[in-house]
């Protein structure tokens, strides 16, 4: 008796254990950052860990070659459209960096950005290398088209 009885508690104990593992989430390894994984339009999701206010956008479109085009509205009361040039860099300690430079003799990027959790599935977060800023963005099919006049006729 105290035979059966010792076979159905190990039983038991190896089902929960079989059983437990199996519903275990499954982390989405992250991707290399490059130009490659990269392209395409991004959208910002997310500002430290908070949605963003209304009428606040920033969409970024990197292409393979290091050229980017950003449509934003956060720091002005009117939409713009940015463009340059941008790098990653990958440093021993803290990973990929991206840095970039504005088109027409405007300068650097304020910040440079420390890339983490590129995944298949279509984020990346960015945050600023000394700093405490962190942002999320969502790849997206493209920058909407309503963005884009916006822009355009702020430009006029």
């Amino acid at each position: 008796m105290k035979d059966n009885i010792f076979r159905v508690i190990m039983l038991w104990l190896f089902s929960i254990i079989v059983f437990s593992c199996s519903n275990e989430e499954k982390v989405e390894p992250s991707l290399e950052v490059s130009p490659i994984t990269i392209q395409g339009t991004w959208k910002l999701a997310e500002l430290n860990n908070s949605a963003l206010p209304e009428d606040f956008y920033v969409y970024i479109t990197f292409d393979r070659e290091g050229k980017y085009t950003i449509y934003q509205k956060h720091d002005s009361m009117y939409p713009r459209c940015i463009t340059g040039s941008y790098v990653i860099e990958k440093d021993y300690f803290l990973g990929y960096i991206i840095s970039g430079e504005y088109d027409f003799g405007n300068g650097e990027w304020n910040n440079e950005y420390i890339v983490t959790d590129l995944l298949q599935s279509g984020s990346m977060v960015w945050t600023v290398k000394n700093g405490d800023e962190v942002t999320k963005y969502v790849r997206c099919d493209a920058v909407p088209q309503e963005i884009i006049d916006e822009v355009k006729v702020s430009e006029e």
